[in-house]
This record gives structure tokens, C-alpha cells and sequence, in this order.
């Protein structure tokens, strides 16, 4: 069965006068900044069918159509144009990137189907990056700083300022901190009072302008022992205070039994108790 299947296909298609539906794209891969016009490349020739029907796709977590029946489909009706196979996307974004197919579909033909894709690349320029600065730490204590850019393609590296300055990378001679570029991460180890200032984050990645968040002032403050022994030494004296008043009340709570118990002495009681005894004696 196998045998007679590829001898047909052979014979199909060294036979004279057979053209196959061919489909193609001079740029399987399409790279453009955000905000431009993106072109999908598709090129078919069929063997009779002069007027097949094209099909575009979009192929992502599900396939969604984005030409079918000479019309534009869902957010790319309004904002896109085909002329023969080839479609034009204008202004794209960045969610728009993916991976589009071409289909050609040749009714008349003997063989009736073609297709190719188109890999489509989106370009952003990093937007205000989020920065993610204390302020406020105490002196000697390990401290990070964090910078993100969510949307740039490619993606962003990160530099960090500090009062208008540059902070060069790790690895010279007395420096006390790291820098991360491509997860812009800025590690203080130990901080002092050095430390303090105002800091800020730029995003970069070759599209576009860099960006950088709002200047934030961090400040650094000595541990004070004075202060730390006082606490100590007040929360001592406190549990003292707990202790001696919880003996106290309970001590109070004792006197009170003891003389509720004399409280109940009977006098009456007690001389008719002994005229009982001194008449048992006589």
C-alpha cells in the first residue's frame, strides 16, 4: 500500500503540465519597532485555480483567524491591508508578536493546499521602570534595590544612580555593593551611614530613549545600643511589676480568706458548746 501510495505521488508530480500549489515567504522572520507597519510575506502559484482562497492565522496558546473570506478578522479589521497573499499590519504592539500562517487553498487544483509561516517580532522600548527602594535601614544590615521593566523586547538592562551618579559594576576595590544589569538588582552586603541618598534606575535596550523611575531618598541609620539596653532593662523592670503584683493579689486574696473565717466565729455558739460539755462532766 505504501508502495503504491509514493508511486502515485511520484507520477504526479513528473507528470507534464502538473504544477504544484507552491507557497512561500521571502521573510520567514519579520522584526519591526513598536508602532510600525509589520509586512507578512506570502508568495503561491497554483496550476488552474486563479482566484484560491487565502487564509491567515495567528498561532498562540489557540489559533485565532486574522484573514478569512476577503475580510479581516477581530482586532486586525480597521488596521491592516492584503494585496495578493502579503498583509500589511499597521502600528503594530508588542501584542501582536507571534507566529502567523499563510494558507492557500487551490480547489481546482490536483494538489490543493499550501502553506507557510511568518515569525513576527515586536520591538518595545522599555517603558518608566518600577523601583523598589527602602527608605529606611539600619546600619550593617543587608539591603536590595530593585528595578523592572515588564514589556521591553529586547529585554532591558538596568543601571543604578545615586545622587545623579553613575554606580560603576562590583569587582574594583572597596566597593561594598553589586549590581545585577540584566535583573537590576542593586545589593547592598553591609550599609552605613555612607549609604544614604537619593537613588534611581535607568532601563535600556536599544529601541528608543532609556527610561528611569522617580528618585528616591534612602537613609541610613547606627544601631543604637543605649537605646536597645534601655528597652531591655525596662522590659525586665516590667515583668518585675507583673511578678510582684500578681503575689500581691494573691497574697491579698489569703488575708481575705483568713479573715472571712474568723468573721463567722459564733459566741452563742460557742458557751452553748460548753455548758453541753460541763453538764456531760457532772
Amino acid at each position: 500500500m505504501e508502495v503504491l501510495l509514493v508511486s502515485a505521488l511520484l507520477t504526479l508530480v513528473l507528470s507534464p503540465g502538473v504544477i504544484l500549489v507552491t507557497v512561500s515567504t521571502r521573510k520567514p522572520k519579520v522584526e519591526v519597532q513598536e508602532n510600525e507597519d509589520a509586512i507578512l510575506y506570502c508568495e503561491f502559484k497554483t496550476e488552474h485555480d486563479s482566484n484560491p482562497r487565502i487564509e491567515w492565522k495567528r498561532k498562540d496558546k489557540d489559533v485565532s483567524l486574522l484573514y478569512y473570506k476577503k475580510q479581516f478578522m477581530g482586532n486586525f479589521a480597521g488596521r491592516a491591508k492584503i494585496e495578493g497573499a502579503t498583509v500589511t499590519l499597521q502600528k503594530v504592539t508588542y501584542k501582536d508578536a507571534g507566529v502567523y500562517h499563510c494558507e492557500i487553498t487551490a480547489s481546482m487544483d490536483d494538489v490543493k493546499l499550501g502553506e507557510t509561516n511568518v515569525t513576527l517580532r515586536v520591538l518595545v522600548a522599555p517603558g518608566i521602570p518600577s523601583c523598589d527602594i527602602p527608605s529606611f535601614a539600619l546600619s550593617g544590615s543587608l539591603v536590595e534595590l530593585h528595578c523592572k521593566d515588564k514589556h521591553s523586547v529586547p529585554p532591558a538592562t538596568y543601571k543604578w544612580y545615586k545622587d545623579k551618579k553613575l554606580l560603576t559594576p562590583s569587582g574594583l576595590p572597596n566597593i561594598s555593593y553589586t549590581i545585577d544589569p540584566k535583573t537590576g538588582t542593586l545589593r547592598f552586603k553591609s550599609v552605613s551611614r555612607a549609604s544614604s541618598g537619593k537613588y534611581h534606575c535607568e532601563a535600556s535596550n536599544g529601541i528608543g530613549k532609556p527610561k528611569t523611575c522617580e528618585a528616591k531618598h534612602m537613609k541610613i541609620d547606627d544601631l543604637n545600643i543605649t537605646v536597645i539596653i534601655a528597652g531591655t532593662v525596662g522590659g525586665f523592670l516590667l515583668i518585675c511589676l507583673c511578678v510582684v503584683g500578681a503575689c500581691c493579689i494573691r497574697r491579698k486574696g489569703c488575708c481575705q480568706n483568713n479573715r472571712e473565717g474568723r468573721n463567722n466565729y459564733n459566741p452563742a455558739q460557742a458557751t452553748q458548746d460548753f455548758r453541753h460539755t460541763q453538764s456531760f462532766v457532772l
